[in-house]
């Protein structure tokens, strides 16, 4: 019989003392079989992953919960003593760290997917911390044997935000289809608004149960801009960073922003609470645990993700601008190994603000 989860029944491979319903955040219509939209109540989900969209959902909200404590106790008597608790532990500098939340997340999730789908691999970002990435392999290419599924998990990303005490910061959990090396399902938990972003590829982008869709008549001159500046301290990438900002104001958006979470960014694009983030002008550029969910979500709401200056291994981005730094249409998938990358709302204020960013950069 299909597991159905409730308050007490917590999902397979989780805490026993978890209180997640994931009905909570599932999307409010459902698919059958044909993709042909067909009754309410139930979700949008593909037979081949309903399960593990399920668990995915129910584990960025379980860590999500892990985070309150902290959040709420910045600020208050309680504070200064919930702040030592954090355990923080530097990675590649004093700016890029991990708390024991992060860590206490990453075992929960990978846990519990090891737990209900020993057969898959996960990558998480406190596992691998400075190290090298590990890299995807196509299922085909080695044999019967290897991972059907990859999931890619940021246990808190906006940490710096996280450890402040600032809001913007959330749980990512995303999934990597092993035939095609392309993300198939994203799930962002924000513990603070209480929000939950999922998408499954072919299926639609949802916050908390309602569909979402980034608008498509944004220009620049009406965009509300984001950029991360990251942990780079390097003094020629800061300039390259503050150039490229610059000019973006310069040819006027409408305003420029900086989160602290890139997960965040990119799913407020696909809500258009956001209408252009990049990254990658330097060396601050994201990590495969920063896209992968959140890429799904944004393109399933409609937007538009490309690199600044070509995916790993090519010498140029030829294949997403032609000539004119026009967006190349088709059916291009954005590489999670990127180092650059700009994401939109639409094509138009894509092309338009990444001209205007090499125009700085430069």
């Amino acid at each position: 019989a299909e597991q159905k989860f409730t308050e007490t029944s917590p999902p397979s491979g989780a805490d026993d003392n978890a209180s997640v319903d994931p009905g909570r955040y599932h999307p409010h219509a459902r698919f059958d079989d044909s993709g042909d939209v067909g009754g309410t109540g139930d979700d949008v989900l593909r037979p081949s992953c309903r399960d593990e969209l399920r668990l995915a959902i129910s584990l960025a909200v379980r860590a999500g919960r892990n985070m309150i404590p902290h959040l709420s106790s910045v600020g208050t008597a309680a504070g200064a003593e919930s702040a030592a608790a954090l355990g923080i532990q530097t990675k590649s500098n004093a700016s890029d760290f991990a708390t024991q939340v992060d860590v206490a997340n990453e075992e929960l999730i990978t846990r519990a997917i090891s737990s209900a789908f020993p057969s898959h691999r996960i990558i998480g970002e406190e596992t691998v911390g400075s190290g090298p990435l590990p890299p995807l392999v196509r299922r085909d290419a080695d044999g019967p044997d290897a991972p059907s599924h990859v999931w890619i998990v940021d246990p808190v990303d906006g940490t710096t935000n996280f450890a402040a005490g600032i809001p913007l910061t959330c749980v990512s959990v995303g999934m990597v289809d092993g035939r095609t090396l392309v993300p198939a399902m994203g799930v962002a938990y924000s513990p603070a608004t209480d929000e939950c972003y999922v998408a499954v590829r072919g299926r639609g982008a949802y916050r908390n149960g309602i569909k979402i869709a980034a608008p498509g008549d944004v220009t620049l001159s009406g965009a509300v801009v984001c950029f991360e500046y990251g942990y780079d301290k390097d003094p020629a990438s800061i300039r390259k960073m503050t150039g490229a900002v610059g000019s973006v104001l310069c040819h006027g958006c409408k305003s420029v922003r900086s989160l602290g979470s890139g997960v965040l960014d990119l799913c407020y694009v696909a809500a258009g609470r956001l209408d252009v983030v990049f990254t990658g002008i330097g060396n601050e550029g994201w990590k495969p645990w920063d896209y992968c969910a959140a890429m799904v979500i944004v393109e399933e709401a409609g937007g538009t993700l490309r690199s600044l200056y070509g995916a790993p291994g090519r010498p140029s981005a030829a294949d997403e601008f032609d000539a004119e730094g026009r967006v190349v249409p088709g059916s291009y998938v954005f590489d999670i190994y990127s180092r650059s990358m700009i994401c939109g709302v639409n094509d138009t204020v894509v092309e338009e603000c990444r001209n205007v960013i090499l125009q700085g950069a430069n």
